[in-house]
């Protein structure tokens, strides 16, 4: 099966190499992509001078459109499975081949990978999880089905998920909108155990404050998508 993982980075030159080379170390049967989104750092420049398989936005498109970028690449490229890697590396891609297995087994089209399911590792600040049990709670109220880590960035999805992110995908905060769009789908959806990591370098583009700014659009998103589709 050809299996590709999607890189989004935004101002990530400080970890990009390091996400890059975790990949080729840990799961050599992926392939990679890195989705540069007009980096004002060096990111660009540490995947030019490694020679790293990347495509660079030529305007900054924020991360819903860096991610689909990358599912619209796996889609016109023919791979059965795509995951995405976070460009920060807080994700540790030993978990990458226990994840394909758990989806292929199970005949899954999603797979997350939750750090609140063992609860080991880096467990994120108070603020992000109190908003990650939120998500939690309105996911479980949509959907009926509870979903652990529902911000997590460590997912795989297969090929109906593929072409249906290629085609449709939130352009801000997208991870508990999707997981909302695919569960109502009946698509089947798993988590399994991982361990993540603290961000090895910069420093992330969501604050406190944009943390609420976060919760209360993707309600408003979540909300209106299921009250439209019903109408």
């Amino acid at each position: 099966m050809k299996k590709l993982a999607i890189i989004p980075a935004y101002n990530e030159g400080e970890n990009i190499k390091g996400t890059v080379c975790d990949i080729l170390k840990n799961a050599p049967d992926f392939d990679y992509i890195v989705i540069n989104d007009c980096s004002t750092d060096n990111t660009a420049q540490v995947c030019r001078e490694n020679n790293f398989n990347y495509i660079s936005h030529p305007v900054n498109l924020g991360i819903g459109n860096t991610v689909q970028t990358g599912y619209i690449y796996a889609y016109r490229n023919g791979y059965d499975i795509a995951v995405q890697v976070d460009g920060d590396g807080q994700h540790d891609t030993k978990y990458l081949h226990e994840m394909a297995e758990h989806l292929i087994k199970n005949n899954l089209d999603m797979v997350i990978g939750s750090r609140f399911i063992d609860k080991e590792g880096f467990q994120s600040s108070a603020v992000r999880r109190f908003g990650i049990n939120y998500f939690t709670c309105l996911i479980k109220i949509c959907t009926g089905k509870k979903i652990t880590d529902p911000t997590s960035g460590l997912r795989m999805a297969g090929k109906r998920v593929i072409e249906k992110f290629a085609k449709e995908y939130p352009k801000d905060y997208p991870e508990p909108e999707t997981v909302v769009t695919v569960l109502r789908k009946g698509y089947k959806v798993e988590e399994i155990p991982v361990i993540m990591r603290k961000r090895q370098g910069g420093v992330s583009s969501i604050s406190p404050k944009k943390s609420i700014y976060y919760m209360i659009k993707v309600t408003l998103a979540i909300l209106v998508d299921i009250l439209r589709k019903r109408v």
